[in-house]
């Protein structure tokens, strides 16, 4: 599993931070609002496209936090009311800000003061899932202890790139709006990082950090870079985050693999890139570490677990399809590590998808305003994506194969092993998935809203958790369980032009419970005119059972025909064959409703399971999945 690596910025001492940072005077990323030349000079349909997407919001009537839609989650667990309207007031504002940088007439002004004083009026800029206080579990945010999660950090940024780039038209009105941003960010961001120790900067234990690391660090540098007159304080933040960031880089392998799955990826690798990029331009650009190797394998990871289209990998808490895809950043990415295959994906994604024209709690004006600067360059750029052929991650232990290279036809496969406590972890050492020509076959389902139960000890009550959800054996009526201990064994990989090959023990990931010796799972993917995926799997038990199940999830029911082979459907209207050997069976399919607001829109209304069990007793025995072309 994953080895150490050490931080690349460990040889960066104090001064050499010194001498590198620019001053806040002199830090200047970007144009100004009043900098006509470069806005008027973007493309006029993209111009269009932000302003429309400001003018949504002339006269927006902001809608209040009051004290009661915090304590729901202290109440009930829920959090999507909160979130709801605290959301909508950041993402009329952004586009209130990009709207009026594009047109820059002072048409979105009013609007945008309303915007600044509404937030700035909050008492707490965190969400009340995250909420920390130091006499412990409160409904309410104390608002003598400024805790800095995600959003209160993300918060601090927006209005410090407004005030960075509206500042000027903003002190026509008056200067006390600019003076507020700066008098609130410092309170509730710069002095409380400072003095803090918040579990998400690794300085509080030795335990592994997660992307809440690089996303409050990203986005606590916008505010000490565009906002900290003070050069001592601006050093010293820049230090500290800096140290931080070594924590989040020491938890990865040689390979770059983020075992939060693509959808974080965006921000745990995403938000280490808004890091260094904004490192990059407050130093003029002696503060490069693109030439590092890790810093090029954390970019690469995108590339190996995308499918096709928005399709990507979903490990964890992970979606099959990513919703906060920023191409723009990939394409940057890569043409900062010189990478082809990741301004290839960017650029594909670009035109598939389109890049994000708005501000939201996932897309930052630190990826917003070189997106919109860049546009034209990836606009030009009409490549396909690499789709990698054959991609071994060997720290975070997952595998994937297609048929051919350049291609999303065929089959795809992707397994994994790895251990029951990772981050956003789901219990699914072994899992694996199947694609048809770049479409869900057999699937890893993803995650519900978030609930207080989600980050709690109850989180593996919750059925996407469970193995038993997962393409998994359940044995004695006994799941995965969770925990660094419970891990698969004997993990192999190899690959070549005929076929690819994983193969591991998930006998260990289990509790004693379900009496098992060892499960050897072997996945193959075959190349060539005989197209297939073979997943066998060879088991010994401590005694005889027929409380068995393999349980295999599809997005369309299975059907059975007359000669015992199944047709698994495929979207567009294709279906799959698979044939199931070895001891003798009896298989059944289960519906599941879908209605979680999450999974709706990925696999619509229904999904099944199909559960394949021994039709007598056995201790030992094996079954091999063999699935065709329909």
């Amino acid at each position: 599993m994953k080895n150490k690596s050490e931080g690349v910025f460990l040889n960066i001492g104090f001064q050499s931070i010194c001498s590198s940072l620019l001053a806040c005077e002199s830090y200047h990323p970007f144009p100004k609002w009043e900098e006509r030349e470069t806005w008027n000079a973007l493309p006029q349909l993209l111009r269009n496209k932000v302003v429309a997407n400001g003018e949504k919001y002339l006269l927006f009537q902001w809608p209040a936090l009051p004290a009661t839609r915090f304590m729901d989650f202290f109440r009930d667990g829920n959090r999507a009311k909160y979130e709801k309207i605290y959301f909508e007031r950041r993402l009329a504002l952004g586009s209130l800000v990009a709207a009026e940088c594009v047109e820059g007439q002072g048409r979105f002004i009013d609007d945008i003061v309303n915007g600044l004083w509404a937030v700035c009026e909050e008492s707490s800029w965190i969400l009340p899932a995250h909420n920390v206080v130091p006499r412990g579990r409160e409904p309410l945010p104390d608002v003598h202890h400024p805790y800095v999660d995600l959003f209160a950090a993300e918060t601090s940024s927006l209005l410090s790139w407004t005030h960075y780039l509206l500042g000027k038209r903003l002190d026509t009105v008056t200067p006390l709006i600019t003076e507020r941003i700066s008098d609130e960010a410092r309170v509730r961001i710069i002095e409380p990082f400072l003095k803090g120790d918040f579990k998400w900067t690794g300085f509080m234990d030795n335990d592994p950090v997660n992307n809440w690391n690089p996303w409050c660090n990203s986005n606590c540098l916008t505010t000490v870079l565009l906002l900290e007159p003070d050069a001592k304080i601006r050093h010293d933040t820049v230090r500290r985050i800096l140290k931080s960031l070594n924590r989040f880089i020491e938890g990865y392998g040689p390979d770059g693999g983020c075992d939060e799955g693509p959808s974080y990826w965006f921000q745990a690798g995403g938000s280490f890139f808004d890091c260094l990029e904004q490192l990059y331009w407050a130093s003029s650009g002696k503060l490069d570490f693109y030439g590092e190797p890790l810093v090029k394998e954390i970019g690469r990871y995108i590339t190996r677990t995308h499918i096709d289209r928005s399709y990507f990998i979903n490990i964890g808490d992970g979606g099959a399809i990513v919703k906060n895809i920023t191409p723009d950043l990939i394409h940057r990415y890569g043409c900062r590590i010189g990478d082809r295959s990741m301004q290839m994906l960017g650029a594909y994604l670009h035109h598939e998808l389109g890049s994000p024209l708005a501000i939201s709690f996932c897309a930052s004006f630190t990826r917003l305003l070189p997106s919109l600067l860049n546009w034209s360059s990836i606009e030009s750029d009409k490549s396909q994506p690499p789709f990698l052929r054959d991609v071994w991650m060997s720290d975070i232990q997952v595998m994937a194969a297609r048929e051919k290279a350049g291609s999303s036809n065929g089959f795809y496969l992707s397994a994994k092993a790895g251990h029951n406590a990772e981050s956003h972890n789901h219990n699914d050492v072994g899992n694996f998935i199947v694609y048809w020509n770049g479409r869900p076959a057999i699937i890893d389902i993803g995650v519900e809203t978030y609930t207080a139960k989600t980050f709690s000890p109850e989180r593996y009550s919750i059925w996407t958790m469970q193995s038993a959800w997962h393409n998994l054996p359940t044995v004695n009526g006994v799941h995965q369980a969770a925990g660094r201990t419970f891990a698969a064994s004997d993990v192999a990989y190899k690959a070549d032009d005929k076929q690819v090959e994983f193969s591991l023990d998930v006998a260990k990931a289990y509790p004693a419970g379900a009496g098992m010796k060892s499960w050897k799972r072997t996945c193959r993917l075959l190349r060539g005119k005989s197209a297939a995926v073979e997943i066998k799997d060879e088991f010994e038990l401590l005694a005889p059972t027929d409380d068995l199940s393999l349980s295999l999830m599809t997005l369309h029911r299975p059907v059975r025909d007359s000669s015992g082979v199944w047709k698994i459907p495929v979207s567009d209207g294709e279906s799959i064959l698979m044939e199931i050997l070895g001891f003798e069976f009896k298989a059944a399919v289960e519906e599941k409703v879908v209605d979680d607001p999450l999974l709706v829109p990925v696999w619509g209304n229904r999904l099944y399971r199909l559960n394949i069990s021994p039709a007598k007793p056995l201790q030992e025995g094996e079954c091999i999945l063999r699935i065709s072309k329909g």
